[in-house]
This record gives C-alpha cells, structure tokens and sequence, in this order.
C-alpha cells in the first residue's frame, strides 16, 4: 500500500511525503498512493504504562479480555502497550503473566510489546494508590519466577531503591529488564545509587516520590543528573501544565509520555475496583476512598492533545509517545519510528490531532482514508 501527500513524521520532524509499506515499512518519497490531504503521519503511540480500559485491569482480567482491552488502545492511537500490573499478591500477578504470555493480537487490536511490574518492592510511606498488605522486600526468587511465567515479556519494573536488598536487585534486575525508580521516599543519595546499580528510568514522575527541593533534590534530582527516561502523566490533573513544561525544558527527549490509564478510563464517572481497593471517579479524576489520587482515566490521544495546547512543539510530543518509549524497552528495533524495515504502525491524525486512521503490521485497523 502506499500513502501519499501526508506531512510525515522522521527524523524529529514533519517533511511533506509518501511511504510505502505492506506489514513493514519498505519505501518514501514512492509515487501514486492514497492522497492523505496533508495529513500528519506519525508512528504508533506506545504507552509503556497502562493498567486497563473500559472496565478491565491487567491485574485481574480474564485472558479472554484482553482483546477488548487491546482493541480499545487501538482504537485511541496505542499500537503497542505495556501490560501493567499493580501491587498484587503472588498468586493474582502469577495469573495475570500467564495471560499475556498466551495473547497474541487479531484484527483491530493492539500489540502487547511486554509487562510492566509496577511494584510489589515499593515504598509504604509513598505506595499511593498500591494495596499495603502486598507490599514486599525485593525478592529476585520471585521476580524471575514472574519472568518465566510471562514467556520473558517482562519489559520493566518499578521499585524503590531505599528497601532493603534492592541494590543488589537491581543490579541483577537489570540485566534482564529496564529498573525504573517510583512509589519511594528515596533521597538524592539514595536514588543516585539506584540509578548507579543499573536503573535507568523513573516512574510517572512527582507522583509518589519525594518533591524536587532546593537542598534535597531527591529521585527527581537524581533522574536528571544521572540522565534517565522519566514518565510524565499529561491528563491535566496529575501534573500542572507549568510542570509539564519544565519537565520537557528539564529532560528533554528523556521525557516518556503515558497515560497510566485504570479499568475506568474510556467509562463515565463512578465507583470501580484497583486491584481491590475501591476508587471513585470524579469529573474524570480517579481517588481512593481516602482521597489519594490514583491513575488516570486518560489515554495517550487525549493527552497528545493536552501538551500541545500547554506549549510542546508537536514533534517533541509525537517523540515522547513514540521513539522514547520504544528505546526505554529495548524493542527502538521494531517500533516507536517511521524508517524502512520497521513494522507499519502508524497513525494519521488531522490538524486538530483527531485520529484520522490506525495502521498496525500495515493493516488499517480503525477509521478510514
């Protein structure tokens, strides 16, 4: 197939082109095709932290779910996903790595490009919306266990560096997937050697973790000296659109946009289940019963949306969805860029960054050209 007249989204910036592609990318600058009108074409979003959609939560759906929930990703942009669990107890996140381990992707549905363990090792002082009583100390017995079960899809795992033994987990971690720092009361000093032991990345930044301060900079410091990917929530509600901003002057194209999306997101506001904990929605905002803010109920379209208006270029927001993502789980090979060789997933979007069209392997799986 090819896809003419379209302001084509490589190398950082949009050129005015045409591409060619079957399941690959194969060709640009090819003649004939689709007129695209202008549209903009951008490589598939890739959201490397989601828990779940329209009522379901990787930490507990079905495996006969997880299509719904991969065909609703698509149908938002997300051509490729983290699976991502929460603090849950052994024999629920067992479950849940046996499930992604058998799916494989059918028509209108989204790619699972690996699981996210956000937690057990977290902190208790800054677990958030985690459950307290699955809270555990670093085990690498069990990490590897998960690893095995999942068929090694285990793409990240977020951990706090001040738990005993975490150190050393994560310099085995490590070796075997990206160690992203959050849910922590870590310092400066603390988090440093974190990121020193072989972590490379830091969890829906500000959220869960001790405020950039003057005289203690803490895991937010740390990040930026030690040069790590850092995720951002861009809903609006979890951080000001000024923080926003100075997070993408800050880290530049380490920044890593995500949705962080629970069971609720693309549902009306009220009453669902986190990992058995009840959350209540509100105007789009997702608390615990005790106020604590939890995930979202926001996807990655929407939020391209939202930096936009706060003032990041389109081309830098497109590279937070896309190329820094996809080089924060090792999987830049394949996906996350427009470059012949790679797979077809691609999005066109009009001038008001309404999804025009989703493409994945090369087959259009939502809207029409």
């Amino acid at each position: 197939m090819k896809i003419s007249n379209a302001r084509v989204y490589r190398n950082g910036r949009f050129e005015r082109s045409s591409v060619e592609f079957s399941d690959k990318i194969s060709a640009f600058d090819v003649e004939g095709g689709v007129d695209a009108h202008g549209a903009y074409l951008v490589p598939g979003f890739i959201d490397i932290h989601t828990h779940g959609v329209i009522g379901y939560d990787a930490s507990d759906c079905r495996a006969d779910e997880i299509p719904a929930l991969a065909g609703y990703y698509a149908a938002h942009g997300v051509t490729s996903f983290c699976f991502t669990t929460m603090t849950i107890g052994e024999d629920a996140l067992a479950q849940a790595m046996r499930n992604i381990r058998g799916y494989e992707r059918q028509g209108a549905q989204a790619k699972c490009t690996g699981v996210h363990l956000e937690g057990p090792f977290v902190s208790y002082k800054k677990r958030g919306a985690q459950k307290a009583e699955n809270i555990r100390m670093p085990d690498l017995d069990l990490f590897y266990r998960m690893s095995e079960l999942s068929g090694g899809k285990l793409k990240i795992i977020t951990m706090a560096p001040e738990l005993d033994g975490a150190l050393d987990f994560i310099r085995e971690a490590s070796k075997l997937c990206a160690v992203s720092l959050g849910h922590t009361t870590a310092d400066y000093a603390t988090a440093m050697a974190g990121f020193e032991a072989g972590a490379t990345q830091a969890t829906h930044l500000f959220n869960a973790m001790q405020p950039l301060h003057h005289r203690e900079p803490g895991l937010i410091g740390a990040a930026l000296m030690a040069g790590a990917e850092v995720e951002l929530i861009c809903d609006g509600l979890h951080i000001h659109p000024a923080v926003i901003n100075a997070v993408y002057r800050m880290f530049g194209k380490k920044m890593i946009i995500i949705s962080d999306s629970l069971r609720c997101a693309g549902l009306c506001d009220g009453n669902y289940d986190l990992a058995g904990q009840p959350i209540v929605v509100k105007n789009g905002r997702a608390t615990l019963l005790d106020g604590t803010l939890a995930g979202s109920s926001s996807n990655l379209l929407q939020e391209l949306k939202n930096v936009v208006s706060y003032g990041i270029p389109l081309e830098d927001a497109v590279y937070a969805m896309t190329e820094a993502p996809a080089k924060a789980i090792n999987s830049f090979g394949e996906i996350g860029s427009l470059e012949a060789g790679k797979c077809a997933d691609m999005l066109l979007l009009d001038e008001e960054l309404n999804l025009k069209a989703t493409f994945i392997d090369g087959e259009l799986v939502n809207g029409s050209l």
